[in-house]
């Protein structure tokens, strides 16, 4: 039994373009297809598109149905940003018990 041999690069190269002529012939042999299944397959995919539109666009409605439902909840509660002077106040406050609890 003989081992193996490494094939060179110009065989590697005919090997290729063999297969590269095999593929075409194939391609050209292969028969075209009926329009009519071209049009229906177009109308098929055509029909996908406008049902995954429609989603689309219900998801995007839920989302902003949504984001206005917030703000109204936001805007209900109506709870004022604390101003830096209170911000400052609550921080001291929360040094202030640490330090506390650390000296008790």
């Amino acid at each position: 039994m003989a081992g193996f041999k490494i094939p060179t690069f110009q065989e590697r190269a005919d090997q290729a373009q063999a297969r590269r002529e095999k593929a075409l012939k194939k391609l050209a042999a292969k028969k075209p297809m009926d329009p009519e299944e071209v049009a229906r397959r177009k109308a098929a995919q055509e029909k996908r598109d406008a049902a995954a539109a429609e989603k689309s666009a219900a998801r995007k409605a839920a989302i902003a149905e949504a984001k206005a439902e917030k703000e109204e909840k936001q805007a209900a509660a109506n709870v004022p940003e604390p101003t830096e002077a209170e911000r400052k106040a609550a921080r001291d406050a929360k040094y202030a018990a640490r330090k506390k609890r650390k000296k008790g």
